[in-house]
């Protein structure tokens, strides 16, 4: 099987019944890859804000934060030096509800961006171009959401 880009409007996607089968049709597929791609970037400019705001009960970290010895506020995580006091601590906080939205929300991403692979995946140019064109047009429209967070993001 040769792994070179070609062009052809009968390119089946995802299944063999997604295949169009006239240039509409091929257009209407380009658009959903679009779309899709847009999806994506949207979603992970959200995923700091989403953190800061939704995952994280800040309050409650605060109020534990506060009952803490000032040296186990200072004391950083690096090799051995976190006691099983500290990570017991640390696990007092985590919740289910949290917890269960960003495992949700990481598969969903996951999901969306497997799905853009396979489109690029079919080595049509059409194809390509629309994942990429969608890539762009998503951070031009989300690119400065969440410039300001310090969580890295794709």
């Amino acid at each position: 099987m040769a792994m070179v880009f070609f062009t052809s409007f009968k390119t089946p996607l995802y299944s063999t019944n997604w295949t169009p089968s006239s240039q509409g049709q091929y257009a209407g597929t380009c658009i959903f890859l679009i779309v899709l791609a847009v999806l994506l970037r949207v979603l992970l400019a959200l995923r700091p804000i989403l953190e800061g705001r939704v995952w994280t009960d800040s309050v409650r970290h605060s109020m534990l934060d506060e009952n803490l010895p000032d040296e186990a506020k200072t004391k950083r995580v690096s090799g051995w030096e976190l006691s099983m006091q500290e990570l017991g601590r640390r696990w007092s906080r985590w919740r289910v509800n949290p917890a269960a939205g960003r495992a949700t929300y990481e598969l969903v991403v996951a999901g969306i961006a497997y799905l853009l692979m396979l489109g690029v995946m079919t080595m049509n140019v059409g194809y390509f171009m629309s994942v990429l064109g969608g890539i762009w047009l998503g951070t031009f429209i989300m690119g400065g959401v969440a410039s300001e967070s310090s969580m890295l993001h794709c």
